[in-house]
Parts: structure tokens; sequence; C-alpha cells
């Protein structure tokens, strides 16, 4: 599906500089809100699988079809209508500065105090951080880094390149169903399930691709990756990690606790040193050096379209 090249560059330049509007209305909250209020009505009772199943499929198909009809009202209003809300969108579904901006923002924190550093980085995962140790907390500000390349820069271009814009918001629902309802827990276990299970498959692509493009400088990395990428319980989120390990010369993993409940995750990687600063600007850089490659690819993709 067609995307002008302005539109994606405009959204991506916005992004950079912007970052997440705070005071504006983000379509990613009300994607939350839709989900708590399926989820709060329909999560209980006899068949929570079937009933999660019929809530993210159609919350997801709802979202692609109603990003689509609007841009076609747009583009038969006129040309520009359609370029400014596909720039728009492209905007919104980026996440590469807001999330870089709070990573930094962690590790500031912790060179403060520990508590303000557990802190902020609860601001950024999901586990809890209440007694996180400094190592630990560095260390899952950098993961959520590595991992949310892929899900909130790579994959959101992957599918727009696949299927314009309205594939970019579907797929910002696919995780946005998947960080909400798809834990291994008591209250998710079943009616998180089909939400789990989308959202690997949407990421299956794009979460290796990123890894690629985070060492694609140095391809003897990909050694590292293909044996530590697997180590996690994601079937995704461990190539992405394996690549920044292998980058920083460092080990991710471990268990960590959701919900009160502890989960025994691999490690990836065995050096098991202590992280800096310095290592989360390596961490920035290589972030924004793969962002980039991906925005000349798809761009590329859109230029060829045009022929």
């Amino acid at each position: 599906m067609f995307i002008n090249p302005i539109s994606l560059l405009v959204g991506w330049l916005a992004d950079l500089v912007l970052g997440d509007p705070e005071k504006l209305p983000h379509p990613i909250v009300w994607f939350g809100r839709m989900i708590a209020f399926g989820e709060k009505r329909l999560n209980h009772g006899a068949h929570r699988k079937l009933k999660g199943a019929i809530m993210a499929i159609g919350l997801i198909v709802a979202v692609f079809a109603g990003t689509w009809l609007i841009r076609k009202s747009c583009s038969m209003v006129n040309g520009p209508c359609s370029m400014i809300f596909d720039a728009i969108i492209v905007f919104y579904c980026l996440a590469g500065t807001t999330l870089i901006r709070e990573v930094r923002q962690v590790f500031l924190a912790l060179d403060r105090s520990l508590d303000e550093g557990r802190a902020q980085v609860a601001r950024i995962v999901g586990r809890d951080t209440s007694e996180l140790t400094a190592q630990e907390v560095r260390t899952a500000a950098l993961e959520t880094l590595a991992e949310n390349l892929s899900d909130g820069v790579i994959a959101p271009l992957f599918w727009l390149m696949l299927l314009g814009t309205p594939g970019m918001l579907a797929y910002k629902m696919v995780n946005t169903l998947d960080s909400m309802i798809g834990y291994h827990s008591e209250r998710y276990l079943q009616f998180g399930c089909w939400a789990a299970r989308i959202d690997d498959v949407a990421n299956f692509i794009p979460a290796r691709l990123t890894a690629l493009l985070m060492v694609i400088w140095c391809p003897k990395r990909l050694g590292f990756v293909r044996k530590y990428g697997c180590c996690h319980a994601s079937p995704n989120s461990g190539y992405p990690e394996a690549a920044l390990a292998s980058i920083l010369n460092c080990r991710f993993g471990g268990p960590h606790k959701y919900f009160g409940e502890v989960f025994c995750k691999p490690y990836i990687g065995v050096n098991e040193r202590e992280l800096t600063t310095t290592d989360m600007k390596t961490a920035v850089r290589i972030n924004r050096t793969a962002e980039i490659i991906m925005v000349v690819i798809v761009l590329a993709s859109s230029l060829v379209s045009l022929l």
C-alpha cells in the first residue's frame, strides 16, 4: 500500500524532534481504553480464550478498516489531505525519540539515587522495579531500549512499507493488546493468549530485521545473535536484545517479577559486568543508526512504487 515519501519524512522528522506529544490526544491512549473496556467486561467466566480472541481480532480489524476508510475519504477530498493524514499517523506510530529520552532519564535518575532510578525505569517496563539493584535498573532500561527499537520503530515502519498507514496503525493495536493482556499470569493466560500469539507473528520478521540492522556494521556478531536470540521467553524479543548484548559485551535476562509472580528468563550472553552511562550512549547511537537505515529502506520502497 503506497505512502508518499514526503509524508514519511515529515512524520519521522516530527517524531525525531518532538517525540510523543504529552498534551495532545494519542491513538495509543485510545487503544488502551478500548482494550481495558473490553477486558473488564469479557475476562471472566467461561470461554475466556474465545472471548479474548474475538476482542483482539475485532479491534485489529476495526483499526485497519477505520484507518483505510479515513485515508480513502481524505484522498477523495484532495491529495494533500491524505498526505497530511499519513504524516500524522507516522508521527504518532513512531516512538524512537521518546524511548531514548526515557532511557536517558533512567540513567540520570540513577546517578541521583537508586529509588529515583527504580521509579524512572518503572515508566518503561512492566516488571516490578521496587527491589531492583542499580545494575538491574540499568539492565532493564537497556533491554527495553533494544526490544522497543523493534516494537516502537522498526516494526511500525515494516508494516507501513507493506500495508501503508492502516497496517502501521493496526500493528500498534496489536502491540498495545500484547502489552496490556499478553502476559502469562493467571489473569491473562487464557484471555490474552490470542493477543500474545498475534503479536508474535506480527513481530517475527521485524525483530530479526532489527537485530540485523543493529549489527550490520559488524556481521561477525550475527553468530552471537543466532546463539542467544532464542534465549528468551518471547520468540522475538531475544533477537534485538542479543544484538545489543553482543555490541556491549554484557549479559541480559534472568529472573523478573511481573504482577507479584517471578518469571525466570534465560540469560543472553555470559559477561556479567557493570553497565555504565557510556553503554547507554552506545546503545542510543546503535538505535538511531538502525532507525535511519530502516527509514531509508522504506523511503526507497516508496520511491520505487512511484516509478
